[in-house]
């Protein structure tokens, strides 16, 4: 709810309508618990001055600013920080008296970005690709953190001397080696870090590359792609083909939005679970897959116990397929099984899951042992979200189920053999429905939770 105490900020653009800014720093002001709105602001090319004044004289708490903008932005500003003034380019205004203060959360996202994947720039040989904005922001990042030499390479060679010759007199040292895109091979032998940060990769041309060579990425142990759409880039597989690790840039983006969000709000601070969060909502989007997550296993696996405690962890909210069903009938599924049969059943399920990837967003869902068994199912699954196969052994289940006659499927003179039937003919449909397989075998529901969540954002 917004009322006159809201404080409003917005992302000025053009376009506008694809950023995720919108739905990050929302989702940022709702879980920090600040009285907080964030908005698209689509700006003419010829009205960035009245976009300024207007937003100031709104009591706009402070705006992000993307292409075309960075630049032309400027002028308008009452202050410039430092970092952003030899970056030269701002991408964060913050209201101050008589104006707004212009800061650049680009670099502090890409570092951020980089320190959290174990990426050290204190004494390594770099390759900066690229020399433009994004370029501007990694080559300053990569002086002020102590890199040892960056070989700057751009198609255009000018454009590459004069950023080089620009950040030289900056850190005061011949640190920056302009090349020409095509002489990649004079750089000497060795193993570098490189940051991609140009176009050139990025949706809807993901197939292209600025570098064909196989033997140039063979140079790189460490990649970065400032792209974040397509979630893989063809750079990033290129690096990964020849043994390198590589990095998209949805953490960057991600980070300089925190680092935004932190700026509008003095002492707020945004926690990692907070992070993981938007990070998997957003890589959800991005790759086309809902956004919900989904736990699915045999009888007494805990889906319900673990996805509780997920879901309570990461402030989501919980579904159980099985509740929803014996909601809507009216009825126990043991009484759904005696009166309709199986079949029946199994159609109700579908129905729901059905319904559930349709209408259903960072939900957190536990479904029925059985639901997987459908190809159709498993399909519905996959695309709903990421799903959670939870894997234990049959004497497990029958330590767990002892006295439980609640269960259709268990009901027999032998229930460990039923079990270890039911386990193996089930085995594969859970598999082959899973993105993540975690053994729950003497593991406590936190380590599980974290063991889960560590493998999403590994995927």
């Amino acid at each position: 709810m917004t009322d006159g105490k809201t404080k409003v900020c917005g992302i000025m653009a053009n376009p506008v309508e694809h950023s995720y800014s919108p739905m990050m720093q929302n989702f940022f002001g709702e879980r920090t618990g600040v009285n907080f709105a964030y908005v698209p602001l689509k700006v003419e090319p010829d009205l960035v001055e009245e976009a300024v004044k207007g937003a100031y004289a709104l009591n706009l708490a402070g705006l992000n600013v993307t292409v075309p903008y960075k630049q032309q932005v400027m002028p308008y500003l009452k202050e410039i920080d430092k970092g952003a003034a030899a970056i030269g380019a701002v991408n964060t205004l913050v209201r101050i008296e008589g104006g707004y203060r212009g800061y650049n959360t680009d670099a502090a996202g890409l570092l951020r970005a980089m320190e959290e994947e174990g990426i050290s720039i204190e004494g390594e040989s770099c390759i900066l690709l690229g020399a433009g904005g994004g370029a501007k922001a990694a080559a300053w990042t990569l002086g002020a953190h102590g890199a040892k030499e960056v070989y700057l390479l751009n198609r255009s060679a000018g454009r590459a001397e004069a950023l080089a010759e620009e950040m030289n007199r900056l850190f005061g040292r011949n640190l920056f080696h302009p090349m020409a895109l095509d002489a990649w091979r004079e750089i000497p032998d060795g193993s570098y870090l490189c940051i991609q940060t140009t176009s050139v990769g990025m949706a809807p041309r993901s197939e292209e590359i600025l570098i064909g060579d196989e033997a140039f990425y063979q140079k790189i142990h460490t990649g970065f792609d400032i792209i974040y759409t397509p979630f893989e880039t063809s750079f990033m597989k290129a690096v990964r083909k020849a043994g390198g690790r590589a990095f998209n840039g949805l953490s960057m983006l991600i980070y300089q939005g925190v680092a935004a969000y932190e700026l509008w709000n003095p002492g707020v601070r945004v926690d990692k679970e907070t992070v993981a969060e938007i990070r998997r909502q957003m890589k959800a989007r991005l790759t086309g897959r809902g956004s919900n997550v989904i736990f699915i296993g045999f009888m007494g696996a805990g889906k319900t116990t673990v996805g509780q405690a997920y879901a309570r962890r990461f402030s989501m909210p919980f579904m159980d397929t099985d509740e929803i069903i014996e909601r809507e009938a009216g009825r126990s599924i043991s009484d759904i099984f005696a009166e309709e049969g199986e079949e029946a059943f199994r159609r109700m399920e579908t129905e729901t899951v059905r319904r559930l990837r349709e209408h259903t967003e960072n939900t957190v869902i536990s479904v029925g042992g059985g639901l997987p068994l459908r190809e159709e199912n498993r399909r519905l699954l996959r695309e709903a979200g990421t799903v959670v196969y939870l894997k234990l052994r049959p004497e497990t289940v029958c330590s767990r189920l002892k006295g439980d006659d609640t269960r259709p499927m268990m009901r027999g003179d032998d229930p460990e053999k039923r079990a270890r039937e039911l386990l193996a003919a089930r085995e594969a449909y859970y598999v082959d429905a899973a993105h993540i397989l975690v053994d729950t075998d003497e593991k406590t529901v936190d380590e599980l939770v974290e063991e889960i969540r560590r493998m999403e954002e590994e995927q």
